[in-house]
């Protein structure tokens, strides 16, 4: 069954770069018309929506923070004046803090969470209204490695995604008599512009550990999400995918391998 999006409308949430922008890309490519959401980069949503309208596809950019219910009723708002529906939600947009946990702020702690779980929160439950009204509808949430391990001083962004993985179980259970999927892609080390920030080599540093011997790419993660997507998961929901090249399965294992 070829893969086919066309007619379908689809936003991305934190768009302007790195795996937000690999999931549009994707999503574009197998004609879905992608609405682009940026809460700060104008410039990088831009780049994206001319990458999309370069490879024959279209959309729109809109900005509007996820942790704000003011912005997110705008934006769908926005969606449902500008195409009349919505097939797809992919809930990226997210932000973490490099701290440990006993100097970890309130402030830091709120700033994470809110943007990574009330976030998704927030834009599911609009979504959901719209895709109700059109009986069918796919939610995909982008969680972490961390749903399954803990990351060492990221303990507001491991507490965000591992509530995000249940938040996934839960929805899909009361969404499913409504004909919408939620489901959840969970990355492993994927190289974009803020995980090159983390190690003087990252690609070397995490290739060495995964056991298919590279890091992720952000189209790596679109493919996932458009398989969620698209009519080859139609009986799947409430599920977590890992795209993590094995990372996350690797035990620290004593004997050669």
């Amino acid at each position: 069954m070829p893969i086919q999006l066309s007619g379908k409308v689809a936003l991305v949430t934190g768009a302007s770069k790195g795996v937000g922008r690999g999931i549009a890309i994707a999503l574009a490519r197998y004609g879905a018309t992608i609405v682009i959401n940026y809460n700060s980069d104008l410039p990088g949503a831009q780049e994206t929506l001319a990458s999309i309208e370069a490879a024959g596809g279209s959309g729109i950019t809109v900005k509007g923070s996820v942790s704000s219910a003011e912005q997110v009723n705008a934006m769908f708002d926005l969606v449902k004046q500008t195409y009349g529906r919505l097939d797809i939600l992919v809930n990226n947009a997210g932000v973490q803090t490099w701290k440990a946990l006993l100097d970890l702020t309130e402030s830091e702690w709120d700033h994470v969470l809110d943007t990574n779980l009330k976030g998704t929160f927030l834009c599911t439950q609009r979504a959901a209204d719209i895709m109700k009204e059109q009986g069918a509808g796919r939610i995909v949430h982008i969680g972490s490695g961390c749903n399954k391990v803990a990351f060492p001083s990221l303990v507001n962004y491991t507490a965000s995604k591992g509530g995000i993985e249940q938040f996934t179980k839960a929805a899909a259970v009361e969404l499913g008599k409504f004909g919408i999927t939620v489901n959840c892609v969970a990355p492993g080390s994927i190289e974009v512009e803020r995980t090159k920030e983390e190690s003087g080599d990252y690609a070397s540093t995490w290739s060495a550990l995964t056991p298919l011997g590279r890091i992720g790419t952000p189209e790596d993660i679109g493919r996932a999400v458009v398989f969620f997507a698209s009519d080859l998961s139609d009986f799947v929901s409430g599920q977590t995918l890992y795209v993590d090249g094995g990372l996350f399965a690797k035990p620290h294992w004593p004997y050669p391998v």
